[in-house]
């Protein structure tokens, strides 16, 4: 059971001791991701993740690494859309050591000019790495069009015009702005003492207190785009809407997104790869957030195959949409989320997670056994209903990326 520390500067502190274990796992779990930032600060908050690494007021880039690795630690960052997260995982022998070293990168770093500009290399880089990888590049351009004209629709990394703009000072100035005691929280899960919740407490007690930032409401909407690309397969992702995470129906369409094509008994990958060979790899995921949502399938297939596949995905979506899924499909779905929760709890790292993802997004944290019966409450009857509401063809959206047709020519296959 988790035990929530609520400071007077707005700072929350979630901990959970797991008997037995012999390490820890520590997050800061800020807030603020890329829909937070306007167009010219696009890619600010990733930037800032890859500055957490390169030296503080205390130690350089190189110490920053070596005491990571004197304690054996694992370390890490990431920046979403709607929250930024730095963590470690230690023995528990280690855990002030890798507290010091996480508070030390979140709260000092230096942002000399000289490191920027070494960065700001590497992250195009990254940039140029997601431009070569197609099914990276198909999900972004989807992204762009169906959530058009807000934050949601703009790459967490920015761009090459917003990179080339950044600097030292501005990104200290954004971080002094966002990274607000009251859009934290720190989430602790494995062994550790009381001394040591303490010593976080004072940690994050001496924040300055200050107005937290809201973000821009979006919504998803049906578009079209498609990219030529010189490479040997077609790209495709047919979307749909979907809920909000904060919808009460989550359960409903975690199921729903995994008996279409969340796994290999998948309706998806049942009728595109085994029964028909269209395509080696086919899908569905979800990207939901606090006030909209979509659920893409996408499939990788030979340029040949494409107006087939596209056809059969179409057909299976409809199929589900009308009909709904029968009792044994939904109950296999079921017990692989169950499982897959059930086991993700052996770990301390996904413990931590856990708490700090659903405390920054959800407020609260649920406990195993209540979201255990929140999957258990899920009917047939909830999922076709929902398969519905979602699969409605004046609906679907469309991003190809390869050797592929005009985006004309995709919205005449919608029924544009």
């Amino acid at each position: 059971m988790y035990q929530k520390i609520e400071l007077s500067n707005g700072a929350r502190v979630f901990t959970e001791a797991i008997p037995g274990a012999r390490s820890a796992a520590l997050g800061f779990y800020i807030g603020v991701g890329s829909r937070y930032e306007d167009a010219a600060h696009n890619g600010c908050a990733h930037f800032i993740e890859h500055m957490l690494f390169k030296g503080t007021q205390h130690r350089s880039a190189a110490d920053l690494a070596r005491d990571m690795d004197a304690i054996g630690g694992q370390f890490n960052a990431c920046t979403a859309k709607e929250y930024t997260c730095v963590h470690g995982r230690t023995l528990d022998k280690h855990l002030d050591r890798c507290l010091d070293l996480l508070s030390d990168m979140l709260f000092h770093s230096k942002f000399d000019q000289p490191d920027i500009e070494t960065e700001r290399g590497v992250i195009l880089e990254e940039i140029s790495m997601y431009e070569d990888t197609p099914d990276d590049l198909v999900s972004e351009r989807l992204n762009a069009v169906c959530f058009k004209g807000t934050p949601l629709a703009r790459p967490i990394l920015g761009t090459q015009a917003t990179l080339e703009a950044v600097t030292g000072p501005a990104l200290e100035q954004w971080q002094k702005e966002f990274y607000r005691p009251g859009a934290m929280v720190v989430s602790l899960a494995g062994s550790f003492t009381q001394a040591q919740v303490d010593r976080l407490c004072d940690c994050l007690g001496q924040l300055e207190e200050g107005p937290v930032h809201t973000f821009r409401p979006a919504a998803y909407r049906p578009a079209v785009t498609a990219r030529k690309k010189a490479v040997e397969q077609n790209h495709l992702i047919l979307a749909y809407p979907a809920l909000p995470y904060l919808d009460p129906r989550r359960p409903q369409i975690l199921l729903l997104n995994s008996l279409l094509g969340g796994g290999c008994s998948s309706r998806l990958f049942q009728e595109v790869r085994e029964k028909r060979g269209l395509g080696y790899t086919v899908y569905s995921y979800l990207s939901d957030y606090a006030d909209t949502g979509l659920l893409g399938i996408y499939a990788g297939v030979n340029r040949d195959q494409e107006e087939t596949a596209l056809d059969t995905i179409r057909q299976v979506v409809m199929e589900l949409a009308d009909h709904g899924p029968n009792q044994e499909e939904l109950d296999r779905v079921r017990e692989q989320a169950k499982a897959g929760l059930l086991m993700d709890a052996e770990s301390v790292s996904s413990r931590m997670n856990h708490m700090g993802i659903s405390a920054l997004l959800y407020d609260r944290v649920r406990e195993l056994d209540e979201i255990l019966e929140l999957y258990d409450s899920v009917t047939v009857e909830q999922v076709r209903a929902l398969a519905q509401e979602l699969f409605r063809p004046e609906l679907a959206s469309l991003s190809a990326v390869g050797r592929v047709r005009s985006a004309a020519d995709y919205a005449k296959w919608l029924g544009r």
